[in-house]
């Protein structure tokens, strides 16, 4: 019997290849075995799988339910687009004072991680980026700088970062949010690993206005209080899951 594994299929997904993955499936022969797995269980990918698994075993470790780590501080600031420069200086000139400061600043789009980059290394910050249209040696450079100490702020798009098991990671910083509350638990699950205590900052902009709710639930899930400003913004936003990237120091501008 042959065997084929749909891998990362949430990873795919957000490259935007389910229809190449669909035609792949498709022309393999029907008496096969077929493995699925997935580090986050969008509505996506559960459709998914309802679609290529027949009688199949479901095997999840931990729960279904969408929860965050408890010793992860979550610090959520809202604000507009034009403030997120100015805000990201703040929070690093904060992170940068701390005896244990390795963070992941993550952001939605590959042109916008370089944009952040440039940027902060021109004020002299230790940073480098990855993201898909970095070569695989060019990401396994970065990643063993980022990893030994000799950069402390790695740039990072969700697509090159999944699987990311880095246990001194101490903050995150969610520059753009991302587009489901799926990835937003993966994402702050970077820190707070071997039992350590974590700092997640997010910058939530009415951009994606319609997961303030979500958002609320994940905070609260964690015992921890929503700000005021994103409980005022869940009021008047439309109930669902939807929906997206620009600081240092001395004076950047508002536009990237």
């Amino acid at each position: 019997m042959g065997a084929s594994g749909a891998a990362e299929a949430d990873r795919m997904l957000d490259m935007g290849f389910e229809p190449q993955i669909r035609k792949i499936v498709s022309q393999i022969r029907p008496d096969r075995q077929t493995l699925m797995w997935s580090a986050t269980w969008p509505k996506e990918v559960q459709r998914l799988a309802r679609d290529f698994l027949k009688d199949y075993y479901q095997v999840n470790i931990g729960s279904d339910d969408i929860t965050a780590n408890r010793r992860v501080t979550q610090i959520i600031e809202v604000c507009s687009e034009y403030e997120k420069l100015q805000r990201l200086q703040r929070v690093l000139q904060k992170i940068m004072r701390e005896p244990e400061n390795k963070t992941i600043i993550f952001v939605g789009k590959k042109r916008t991680a370089d944009d952040i980059t440039r940027m902060l290394r021109h004020e002299s910050w230790p940073v480098m980026a990855i993201h898909g249209d970095k070569s695989q040696a060019e990401r396994d450079y970065v990643m063993n700088e980022f990893r030994a100490g000799r950069i402390s702020i790695m740039v990072a798009t969700d697509v090159a970062a999944r699987g990311i098991d880095i246990r001194d990671i101490a903050f995150v910083v969610n520059y753009d949010f991302p587009n489901n509350i799926e990835d937003y638990v993966h994402r702050i699950g970077r820190t707070g690993r071997a039992g350590k205590n974590g700092v997640a900052y997010t910058f939530f902009t009415s951009e994606h206005a319609k997961l303030a709710n979500d958002l609320i639930n994940v905070i609260r899930e964690a015992q921890q209080e929503p700000p005021p400003e994103l409980l005022e913004m869940a009021r008047y936003a439309p109930v669902g899951r939807g929906g997206g990237g620009g600081g240092g120091r001395g004076g950047w501008g508002g536009r990237y």
